[in-house]
Formats: structure tokens, sequence, C-alpha cells
């Protein structure tokens, strides 16, 4: 059996750029505890809607140039939460590495299913004609759900099929998409007891 469950899973990360600056802090053995303050209010709401549906704890302190939109500081946010997961995660040892959740919002249906295979890949489909068009939240475009999960996955290493089934509200569509892969996430990088080692026949993820 594995014995990864001594080694702690946390990380901290700094990026600072002329756009923006990202503090941010996690463990992937949590409780889905989490201290959110991005600047951009919608985005602290996906992100603490990600830690408490993928049982991550997660510190996030950021500011950008927001006035002149929250494309640079959603996206330098979504690449350091990437790069934390991919060092977290260690060699990976342990892990179920799969998940597979459906989520619904009301009338949004999303589903998302994520393989930790460290071979970065996103499959992104079914957000309704507009949808990245939507200002959500005075400050959050639909195109950005996208694009967050663009620079998650390739920071992190993740394989990751998102689909909208369906959905009328962007507030809905978006939050479903976010807690669906919260949810997948959480299968995945959960330790499994019956795992002894890395579970790839390649030996390595």
């Amino acid at each position: 059996m594995s014995t990864t469950a001594q080694t702690p899973r946390t990380a901290t990360r700094v990026r600072s750029t002329s756009e923006s600056t990202v503090e941010l802090e996690l463990n992937l053995d949590g409780t889905g505890a989490s201290r959110i303050d991005t600047s951009v209010p919608f985005f602290d709401h996906m992100l603490t809607a990600f830690a408490k549906h993928s049982l991550t704890d997660l510190t996030v302190r950021a500011s950008g140039d927001t006035q002149i939109d929250a494309h640079h500081t959603v996206e330098d946010i979504s690449i350091v939460l990437g790069q934390a997961i991919r060092e977290a995660l260690g060699d990976k040892s342990g892990i179920s590495r799969y998940g597979d959740a459906l989520v619904p919002l009301d009338e949004a249906l999303a589903q998302a299913v994520v393989d930790i295979s460290g071979r970065p890949y996103l499959v992104h489909t079914g957000e309704p004609a507009g949808f990245e068009h939507h200002l959500i939240g005075g400050h959050f475009t639909g195109s950005l759900v996208r694009h967050s999960f663009e620079a998650i996955t390739f920071n992190a290493g993740l394989t990751m099929h998102v689909r909208v089934l369906g959905g009328r509200d962007p507030h809905h569509i978006a939050e479903a998409e976010y807690k669906a892969f919260a949810r997948a996430f959480r299968q995945a990088k959960a330790l499994d007891p019956l795992v002894d080692g890395i579970p790839s026949t390649k030996g390595a993820l």
C-alpha cells in the first residue's frame, strides 16, 4: 500500500508581473477552507467553490490591472494555481488519478472528467452561443471560464474534459463548470489505499 499520505501535499507560490501580483497557498489534503481575495469578485466566488468542493485548502491574495479588465488577473491566478497543484501532487504516488463529476446548478448542468496525467490537454464544449461575451458579476466575462481552465490544466499537467449539458443563466453555467471541475479533481487527487506507487504502466505521470 502507498505511504504517500505521510507526505504533506502543499505548495506556496508567488508570481509578480507588470500586470498582476499573486500569492497562493494550497493543501490538497484539506477540508475546503479558503481565504480568497483576487480583486475580481466573481472569480473569488469560483475559487471559493473550487476549494470547498475539491476539499482543497486554498489561500489566494491577488491584485492586478483590473481597470483594464479582469483578463490578466484571472489568467495569472490560474497559472499559479496550476503550478501549485502540480507541485503539491509531487510524484503522484498513490493517487486515484481519474475523476468524473456531473454537477447541476438549477437549470445548468456541467460534467468534468479529470486525468492527472502529466499531459496538459483541455476539451471544453457546450457553452451556449454568446456565453463568452456575457459580463458576469460586473468584471468577469464568460470567455474567462475556458481561459482559466486552459491555464490551470496546462500548468498542472492535467487532462480535462468539460461539457456544459444545459443552462440559461451565465452565472449558473460558469459555477456548475467550476464545481464539476472541483468534484472531479477531488476524486482524481484522492489517495487510494489500494494503489501501490504511481498509477501508470509507464511508472511516471
